[in-house]
């Protein structure tokens, strides 16, 4: 019995897990709401009382950078360390994974109805998989084929520099700089960036917001209300805000292609692109994903898929848990 663990900015994704032919079945599974808790291990000792199966080992995935065993989460006032987890878990093997590795992994775990295809492409066997996740923040990785199997590479790419192809975008750029200093692609690629993707528009003058979303805006979440507007078409504003997100993942996505030469396919993770499939499918994705002169042909035969299974990282966690109990 694994326990697999996906830590997120906005929630933490706990299951139980057991493994047969390299399918991982979750037995067992709760999700906590990440802000609400001090740390994970408070969230591991409340999820633990009431789940005493015997554990051979435990791997979480984190959305933040890995080192030396210890993770500051991006978007979580924590510090996970892995040693304080094999004492909270008393248990020696214990992994801590970059949430998107995790999700690489998780992405060899899944069956073909698992995913939508937004470009068929020309898929390479063995070649190199790019996996891109805007949701709280922005992941990246790649799953490499070392002659036995794939491994998975952990990054921070969704915090380098962004890059606009375009007055519009050059525009936004002077926006993002101003209000942070720093403009990375995170900024623009997650649900907060859908948000400032909206105001930047709003405050130059590229829309108007009728008094009733100005109402609607103020109780919640605004991102899933700019969603839901721009996929219904009730607010010409949500939607160019939804438009320009699209084409910006795109190109981002596009870039991650060409950096990893993934002639295995791009596959897009995270909350995000779920729920947003139609604007997806439209042409603007993969309009703005080819738009690399010179290499667009190369782009074009690169396969592009949208992950459906919210529970990727978390099988991806299980999946290499047990890889290292059974290479120990």
């Amino acid at each position: 019995m694994i326990l697999a663990g996906d830590v997120g900015g906005t929630k933490t994704n706990l299951a139980l897990c057991t493994s047969h032919d390299g399918r991982v079945t979750p037995i067992s599974q709760r999700s906590f709401p990440s802000q609400q808790y001090p740390g994970l291990e408070t969230i591991l000792e409340e999820f633990l009382e009431s789940h005493t199966r015997d554990l051979t080992g435990a791997c979480f995935g984190i959305a933040g950078p890995v080192v030396d065993g210890r993770s500051h989460p991006t978007n979580l006032p924590w510090l996970v360390d892995v040693r304080v987890l094999q004492r909270t878990l008393g248990l020696d093997s214990v992994e801590l994974i970059n949430d998107l590795e995790a999700t690489a992994y998780g992405v060899q775990t899944l069956p073909e109805e698992a995913f939508t295809v937004l470009n068929a492409g020309d898929p390479q066997p063995h070649g190199t998989l790019a996996i891109i996740a805007a949701g709280t923040g922005l992941g990246e990785a790649a799953l490499i084929w070392n002659g036995h199997r794939y491994q998975a590479i952990a990054s921070e790419g969704g915090h380098a520099d962004f890059a606009p192809r375009n007055e519009l975008e050059m525009e936004l750029l002077r926006y993002l700089v101003k209000q942070f200093g720093h403009a990375s692609y995170e900024r623009l690629l997650s649900g907060p960036g859908k948000v400032s993707i909206y105001q930047f528009l709003k405050e130059t003058g590229h829309g108007e917001e009728p008094a009733w979303l100005t109402e609607v805006l103020a109780h919640g979440d605004p991102s899933p209300v700019i969603s839901e507007m721009a996929l219904n078409g009730r607010s010409e504003l949500c939607v160019k805000a939804l438009k320009l997100f699209t084409s910006i993942y795109g190109a981002e996505a596009g870039n991650l292609a060409l950096k990893y030469l993934a002639r295995g396919g791009v596959y897009l993770g995270g909350g995000i692109a779920p729920k947003m499939l139609p604007l997806l499918q439209d042409g603007t994705f993969m309009q703005a994903f080819m738009d690399k002169g010179r290499l667009a042909v190369l782009l074009s035969r690169i396969p592009v898929r949208v992950i459906l299974e919210e529970r990727t990282a978390l099988y991806g966690a299980a999946s290499y848990g047990w890889s290292q109990v059974a290479n120990a």
